[in-house]
């Protein structure tokens, strides 16, 4: 026999299912029922036995600052102009803060004599008048008044309400009046205590402000005196101060030179100039005066005429006389003095022009000395103003804050008669008959939702507790295997017995799931079907004969040879399902006793046959390792098409693997909701450990009308509809 693998590596986790969760919810719905109901009920006797709390509402209307007649008030730190968001938001928090505080609670328990209460202290039940004084004198009434109150501040407004609660409606619109009362008051104690207190500062003050301002005037005189003027600086007409002498001779001096240096600056341009025509000719010519403006004005343009008319003149000689002759001669001395002439008054206007910048230069020194000596004294004057004015706004600095503590003092003795507040009452509090809480219908809703929760919890909890293989999600994903198919419980209702349901209910719908089963195996292996197969479970009790005997009855009724053999050589049932005997079978055989024709009985099913077990061998796998029983299997593959092997479990013992690798294959069965996935992996390690073929596996025992196993659509190939009313009332409970 040729011996393949159908090894495969074992399959990973499966990620997330959200519709297996789903469907075991739906599964244990009846559970989530009953532990939501439960916790309704607990919760609904909790809400009845709580006492009933009732509430009033004062509401105020709280402005950032009173009413003034007077603007004396004593102004707190951030001011009285709140002007922005934040500010508005700390000034209404603030007062929050008052309101639910110690004090204004001390000023509700004196007003209404609560610390007698015995009501409202709580231990107005206590019959023994010794302990009830003991309880009342160790209650807190002010902690009490205040862990009832509650601000509510409106949104976008300066209403506030007060929100107090009580076991009685009329103490609860009580309370909530006298707190707005307190906190009123409150308010005014803090505004006079505020003022009185300015007040014993202000008169302090003012003692002190009026030797002060009187030292400093002394001091500004005696300055005067000591500094020999009378006064540093004065005011114009726009209250500025004016410019002391000094600093304006110092500005005098400074305009100057910077005339006199703009003066020079041009003169020394001009000298330059000059200074450059000159060299730049030779020095009998006087041509080079051409570049000079005033050489083309008054006696200088003059005399430039008169040389070239004499210049002229000599030419025109020239072409008629000869240099030596007498008018030739007479025409160039007259040139000559001329020219000479000319050159003279071109040097005297470098000269002067020379002469003025010299003037300049000494008159700039001169400016350069009165600066520094007006410097000097502006400085020195500076000096002393800078003390004079110090000493100046010292003065009226102290005078201006006498005046101010003054007057401050003055209006503080009229406003400390004032009685107005920034808050007043908009609504009284009245009795409200209806109690806040306990609130019936929303803990009836709370404890619905708690209950749901809580019910779904312990259903998903239960799923993942649940470590049976259950589904084929369970066969495929988590053990790796192949799917065969499932096959519900067989309980039938005639008394027969269910190893042979199937074929006493051909059209049931447990008979259309096995005949799907057959032809899974079929289609396994179309070119080479199975023709020795061994059913084996990974623990016992799991139904594995009943399917071998099942599905070896769909098989012989398409034809086929079947045979039935009984490996199961410790717990043997096959004779026992079809009642015949067992006194030869497969242990006679391998040992040699009995013929193989005695050991095969028919059954009542066509086609199908049974091999016995035979007599118990007290070493059963070692009796299924020899080659007799490979040889007893060789012949039984010639004369049957098909042989099922009803095998012992793979948990406890080894005949199944060593079964496994002398036939064609092995099917294993799962109890679903029973076996474990851990005990089935195991099994499934360890035939692949021998390297068997595993052809797959298939639920026993599904129960169809449970949510759990609806994903595998096990009841949707329409297997209702083959089998009549009776049938289908037979199959699967």
């Amino acid at each position: 026999m040729e011996e393949t693998s159908n090894e495969a590596p074992e399959a990973p986790e499966p990620s997330l299912d959200v519709m297996q969760y789903v469907r075991a919810l739906w599964r244990r719905k009846w559970l989530i029922l009953g532990v939501m109901a439960v916790v309704m009920l607990v919760g609904l006797f909790h809400t009845l036995r709580q006492p009933k709390i009732y509430t009033a509402n004062t509401s105020l209307i709280i402005d950032v600052a009173a009413p003034r007649v007077l603007d004396t008030e004593v102004k707190e730190v951030m001011g009285d102009e709140r002007g922005n968001y934040w500010a508005n938001k700390e000034y209404y928090q603030t007062q929050s803060e008052i309101i639910t505080s110690r004090a204004v609670a001390s000023r509700v328990v004196d007003r209404l004599g609560l610390r007698n209460d015995a009501a409202f202290l709580g231990v107005a039940g206590i019959q023994d008048e010794e302990a009830r004084k003991k309880a009342m004198a160790a209650a807190d009434p002010v902690s009490m008044v205040r862990s009832r109150i509650t601000v509510i501040p409106s949104a976008n407004s300066r209403v506030v309400r007060i929100a107090v609660e009580d076991v009685d409606p009329k103490r609860a619109a009580l309370l909530a009046n006298e707190v707005a009362d307190a906190y009123i008051a409150e308010n005014l104690a803090l505004r006079l205590k505020t003022t009185e207190g300015a007040s014993v500062w202000l008169e302090e003050r003012m003692g002190e402000l009026g030797s002060r301002a009187s030292t400093s005037e002394l001091d500004l005189y005696k300055f005067k005196r000591s500094a020999d003027v009378l006064s540093l600086s004065s005011n114009g007409k726009d209250g500025q101060p004016q410019p002391s002498t000094a600093k304006l001779a110092y500005d005098s001096y400074m305009s100057a030179l910077i005339a006199v240096r703009t003066k020079m600056a041009a003169l020394q341009a001009r000298v330059d100039a000059m200074r450059q025509l000159r060299n730049s000719a030779s020095p009998d010519a006087e041509h080079w005066a051409e570049g000079l403006p005033e050489a083309n004005e008054g006696a200088l343009r003059e005399l430039r005429n008169k040389v070239l008319e004499q210049r002229t003149g000599c030419v025109e000689l020239s072409e008629r006389y000869l240099p030596e002759h007498p008018k030739m001669q007479e025409c160039q001395g007259k040139l000559t003095v001329l020219q000479q002439e000319l050159r003279r008054s071109l040097e005297n206007l470098v000269k002067g022009a020379e002469t003025d910048l010299a003037a300049a230069q000494a008159n700039e020194r001169t400016l350069l000395e009165r600066v520094e000596q007006a410097k000097t004294e502006a400085f020195a004057l500076t000096e002393k103003e800078i003390a004079y004015q110090k000493l100046r706004r010292e003065a009226e600095n102290d005078q201006r804050l006498y005046d101010m503590v003054l007057k401050r003092f003055k209006e503080l003795e009229l406003s400390g008669q004032l009685r107005t507040s920034n808050v007043r009452v908009l609504d009284a509090a009245l009795p409200n008959p209806a109690p806040v809480r306990p609130n019936t219908r929303s803990a009836l809703m709370l404890f619905f939702l708690l209950g749901l929760m809580g019910g779904v919890a312990v259903a998903l909890g239960l799923e993942l507790l649940d470590a049976s293989v259950a589904t084929r999600a369970d066969v495929e994903e988590r053990l790796g295997l192949a799917f065969i198919g499932a096959m519900p419980p067989l309980k039938p209702d005639d008394g027969g017995p269910a190893d042979l349901f199937i074929h006493r209910h051909p059209r049931s719908q447990a008979a259309e799931m096995c005949r799907a089963i057959r032809t899974n195996l079929l289609f396994m292996s179309p070119d080479k079907p199975f023709r020795t197969v061994v059913v084996s479970s990974a623990g016992p009790a799991e139904g594995k004969s009943t399917v071998v005997i099942n599905l070896g009855m769909v098989m012989a009724q398409t034809g086929s040879r079947v045979l039935l053999m009984d490996t199961d050589m410790r717990r043997p049932r096959l004779h026992k399902a079809f009642g015949v005997p067992d006194d030869v079978g497969v242990s006679s055989l391998v040992v040699g006793e009995g013929s193989l024709e005695g050991a095969i009985k028919s059954t009542d099913v066509p086609n199908l046959f049974v091999l016995p077990c035979g007599p118990l061998p007290p070493n059963p796998a070692e009796l299924l390792h020899t080659r007799a029983f490979a040889e007893l299997l060789g012949k039984l593959r010639e004369r049957f098409d098909c042989v099922l092997l009803d095998s012992p479990p793979l948990g406890p013992v080894s005949d199944a693997l060593v079964l496994s690798k002398q036939t064609d294959g092995i099917l294993l069965v799962l109890k679903a909701g029973t076996t474990q996935r851990e005990q089935a992996k195991r099994a499934t390690r360890a035939l692949r450990d021998v390297k068997a073929r595993v052809i797959g596996a298939l639920l026993n025992h599904v129960d169809l009308k449970g949510g759990r196993y609806g994903a595998d659509s096990y009841d949707g190939y329409g297997y209702r509809g083959y089998g009549n009313e009776r049938d289908e009332q037979r199959s699967v409970s």
